[in-house]
């Protein structure tokens, strides 16, 4: 059974502080929702690879310890390939946890995108080494989890956590689709990341779909 989330504090609703981008994020909503209900251990939760043609949905779930955040932690697409890349290695060196979920593109197919994000999700959560008091979720959607939580629309650029687990999902994926580039050189991967650049369509046409194309996407689906 689902446990009932706290209301969504009022801040998060009407704006404010925590809703303007800046160059770093602050743990001002973890602080807030520990005043507010005494949770220590907050997870922030992200995905990355909703959108492309070909690959996993790598999701990623951090904790992290408010007094050690690395700085300069942001939403992941506001950042460079080398900034990201030095803020995983900062991430996983001061996080209290750090959780990743990933769902193939078979299983993609099956389910459909949004329900194989939140399966990603799901299992970010489950691989913390510490059950979370209370999670924050990028989008609109909440986790399948007998755990407090609140969706959070643009979370990756408001929430420090959330920031910090986009940057998690963002690089594991990059990544996993470096390797494959080495499999499957034809698609560019290690240029698109899967995603339908005119590069990649073209390629698509020329060699049809690979094994990791997400065969009912459009573009891919073969007819």
């Amino acid at each position: 059974m689902k446990t009932a989330s706290p209301p969504l504090l009022p801040f998060l609703l009407q704006g404010g502080e925590a809703t303007r981008p800046s160059a770093s994020l602050t743990p001002f909503i973890e602080r807030a929702i520990l005043k507010a209900y005494g949770f220590k251990h907050i997870a922030g939760i992200d995905e990355a690879g909703r959108g492309p043609l070909a690959g996993p949905v790598v999701a990623a779930a951090v904790i992290l310890r408010l007094n050690e955040a690395p700085a300069g932690i942001r939403d992941s697409k506001r950042l460079s390939a080398k900034k990201r890349e030095a803020l995983f290695d900062a991430i996983h060196s001061h996080a209290a946890g750090i959780g990743v979920g990933i769902v193939g593109p078979k299983k993609i197919d099956v389910l459909n995108i949004r329900q194989a994000t939140l399966l990603a999700m799901k299992r970010a959560v489950d691989a913390l080494p510490t059950v979370p008091e209370f999670c924050i979720v990028d989008g609109i959607d909440e986790i399948p989890l007998s755990i407090p939580q609140s969706s959070l629309v643009g979370g990756d650029r408001r929430c420090l956590s959330v920031a910090a687990a986009s940057i998690i999902a963002k690089v594991t994926r990059d990544r996993i689709m470096l390797d494959y580039h080495k499999k499957y050189p034809g698609y560019g991967f290690d240029r698109n990341m899967g995603y339908g650049t005119k590069q990649h369509r073209e390629a698509l046409i020329r060699l049809g779909p690979s094994p990791i194309h997400r065969r009912t996407f459009r573009g891919v689906e073969i007819r």
